[in-house]
């Protein structure tokens, strides 16, 4: 059973009429870099939690969470209107495997995101340890306008910092934007499109790749590389080439 304690929001950001950034402070426990927490608030009588990824860096104690309000759902409507002060319980323990140490050696690590999954990534470069043994990162978020690409300053900060070594491309669905792809990720893949953009290959030899968001990304994706670059799932017991996490 979760153990969960409270905490106090600190700073509200609204990106879009949809899309939202808490921080809040609370006493967690220490977590890894791309695990997720789950946030809670009682309506109606009954605990209503949901799962997000820290967009903060570890060392960072200001915890940060990137939102998307769904109108229908029960949770994300009353956390749209949190307000500096409101409290919201938090769980003290982070999970899940998202992590960098469990990507195998390569040269080249692919880190694909849709919308707010680009959170555990954020929280993974911010924070930069592990990255090391990587020659080169690429990093593309893909949204569905221009204005979804909330972090995209950090994500130049970022580059800039990494001096090289990270590349960023965004990618959006529907209107065309300088610098940006247009389409969707599996089909930019499948075309070379991505690769042609970015200057890097992705193939089974020198790449892995990290897949966080709709899960119908995630799937295609996997299946192209499956079929076309002859990447597999990367297991424990059987290293491959692809790691996923679904955001919902």
């Amino acid at each position: 059973m979760a153990d969960w304690v409270t905490g106090s929001i600190t700073k509200v950001d609204r990106w879009t009429d949809a899309l939202f950034s808490i921080q809040v402070n609370a006493p967690i426990d220490a977590f890894t870099a791309g695990q997720f927490a789950k946030l809670s608030l009682e309506i109606d009588g009954e605990r209503v939690q949901r799962a997000y990824s820290y967009v903060n860096a570890p060392s960072n104690s200001n915890l940060e969470f990137y939102l998307v309000t769904v109108p229908e759902g029960k949770l994300s409507p009353r956390l749209t209107d949190m307000q500096i002060g409101s409290e919201i319980q938090v769980t003290k323990e982070a999970a899940g495997f998202f992590v960098i140490d469990e990507v195998p050696e390569c040269d080249t690590l692919w880190m694909l995101a849709t919308g707010t999954a680009i959170g555990p990534y954020l929280s993974i470069l911010q924070e930069g340890i592990g990255l090391d043994r990587f020659k080169n990162i690429v990093l593309v978020h893909a949204a569905r306008f221009s204005q979804d690409l909330s972090y995209l300053p950090l994500m130049q900060q970022l580059q800039q910092r990494y001096n090289g070594k990270l590349h960023i491309q965004t990618v959006v669905s529907r209107e065309e934007v300088a610098g940006s792809l247009t389409g969707r990720v599996p089909a930019l893949i499948e075309d070379g499109s991505l690769e042609a953009a970015v200057g890097l290959k992705m193939d089974a030899e020198d790449s892995h790749v990290m897949l966080c968001g709709n899960p119908q990304m995630v799937r295609d994706t996997q299946q192209i590389l499956k079929d076309s670059r002859g990447m597999r799932k990367h297991l424990k017991r059987k290293p491959g080439h692809m790691t996923s996490e679904h955001y919902w």
